[in-house]
């Protein structure tokens, strides 16, 4: 299972805007989006930390079917070409009869200890599916009850930059990019252990010593492209596992 070169430009961030047809309309990064909708329930919403965990794992799972990861897969040139032209992808939320909708279409769910979150397939920006399509995008904001306590030794961290404030929604957009990163810059064997394992990982807030640390580490960091939230270049996500290399 080759991985592709990550892009040099910056994952785009989860996107609110509208888009057109025109190819000067300012989006240099393509036409393609990678659909993540989180369950919220009015009556038990997710827990926000396992919402982010629960949708990265989720990008995780997608990349890894054997729709995606096989040469022949329904997948594999869709994603591909999404990779290429820069890996958006766009948090919507579902509840009730929205969500058994829009579990029908082909994707993966993921399940965490209160989150419930579905990835599909990327899809045009302006051909999305309509059960996806008329989902709310923006707004999507959760909480913890008690703060998380420290990842287990050895678990694979996706550190948040501590100086910014986003969303949940955008939030599991930019831990579902630094997952893809992790899973660009490991070895296949690595790759199929963290696989075979489940896909353990923690999402956590650095403090702003170990965050200046971690963003000179050598490892993976997200740089948002400025859409919505935050300052274009910000670096929003760095993606610690251990198989990944330090420079």
């Amino acid at each position: 299972m080759s991985a592709p070169v990550p892009p040099s430009r910056p994952a785009d961030p989860q996107d609110e805007g509208p888009q057109t047809d025109d190819p000067q309309d300012g989006d240099p990064y393509g036409r393609y989006a990678l659909p993540l909708v989180v369950r919220v329930e009015r009556a038990a919403p997710p827990a926000r930390t396992d919402a982010l965990e629960t949708a990265a794992r989720a990008v995780l799972t997608l990349l890894a079917d054997p729709r995606t990861a096989d040469g022949g897969g329904d997948w594999h040139g869709l994603v591909r070409l999404w990779e290429e032209r820069g890996i958006r992808k766009v948090v919507r939320r579902a509840r009730g009869a929205e969500w058994r909708r829009a579990e029908a279409l082909p994707g993966v769910t993921v399940h965490g200890r209160s989150a419930e979150v579905r990835a599909y397939p990327p899809v045009p920006v302006d051909a999305w599916p309509r059960d996806l399509a008329r989902l709310q995008v923006s707004g999507t904001d959760l909480a913890d009850a008690e703060p998380p306590g420290p990842p287990a030794a050895g678990t694979p961290v996706l550190w948040l930059n501590p100086e910014l404030r986003m969303s949940a929604g955008k939030a599991m957009a930019q831990a579902g990019h630094a997952a893809q990163y992790a899973w660009w810059g490991l070895s296949a064997a690595t790759r199929t252990a963290w696989r075979d394992a489940g896909f353990p990982l923690a999402v956590r807030t650095a403090d702003a010593n170990s965050w200046a640390r971690l963003a000179g580490s050598g490892l993976p960091v997200v740089r948002d492209a400025g859409f919505t939230e935050v300052a274009p270049g910000s670096s929003t996500v760095v993606a610690d596992h251990p198989g990944l290399p330090r420079g």
